[in-house]
């Protein structure tokens, strides 16, 4: 079912940040060798390529899940609390630049349906990870927009229940969706590319009363 933007319980919601996070200690995994990982957004450490263990023993479960000809693309996992912070002040200004009669505080939850405010964001503590699908040789499935399009340049289409896209995307997202919640992720509704486990947000949508991961520095 669509989801209105006015439906969506954001990450910038006050009930996330106050969800308390008991860290469990799980180290950051190294991605590549065990599922596929595209090169777009990577830095020179790798930080990239790294999630939570639990995390990614989830996915390759899922891998499992896909049926024949399709494959798990991951695009980003960790992110650098500094590279976290840079992408939502750039956005956040962005938009305040584009509407002028916005308010700093308007902006910062628009912002939020993009990049998570660094103090509960899910990729700085390895929680979270932008994916898509892709064929046996890499080609990606049409998902109804690219990975990280905004609000702004997809209209709207970056929403998982979107209703303007195409039936095959729409049905490549269920495809996502259904091999990911089996294996206890949830998405973020504003993006139907980032999902995540054992973040506030995470736990917010599961009624778990507390996150187990928060965080993290690189290397840890």
């Amino acid at each position: 079912m669509w989801q209105s933007p006015n439906d969506v319980v954001l990450i910038s919601d006050p009930r996330v940040a106050a969800i308390p996070v008991r860290e469990c200690g799980e180290p950051l995994a190294e991605v590549r060798g065990r599922l596929r990982v595209d090169h777009r957004l990577a830095d020179p450490a790798g930080a990239y390529a790294h999630l939570r263990s639990g995390l990614l023993d989830r996915l390759e479960r899922a891998e499992g899940l896909l049926p024949d000809g399709y494959h798990l693309l991951i695009v980003e996992g960790y992110r650098p609390i500094a590279t976290q912070s840079l992408y939502f002040t750039q956005y956040r200004d962005e938009l305040l630049a584009a509407n002028p009669d916005m308010s700093f505080d308007e902006a910062h939850v628009a912002a939020s349906r993009y990049v998570s405010p660094v103090n509960v964001a899910p990729h700085t503590a390895g929680a979270a990870v932008d994916l898509t699908l892709c064929d046996p040789d890499g080609i990606e499935y049409d998902m109804g927009t690219e990975v990280n399009d905004n609000p702004e340049v997809s209209d709207g289409a970056c929403y998982m229940a979107a209703p303007d896209i195409s039936a095959d995307a729409r049905a490549h997202r269920k495809l996502l969706a259904t091999a990911l919640e089996a294996t206890g992720l949830v998405n973020y509704p504003t993006e139907w590319w980032h999902w995540s486990y054992g973040d506030r947000y995470w736990a917010l949508s599961t009624g778990a009363d507390h996150a187990l991961y928060g965080p993290v520095g690189f290397p840890a």
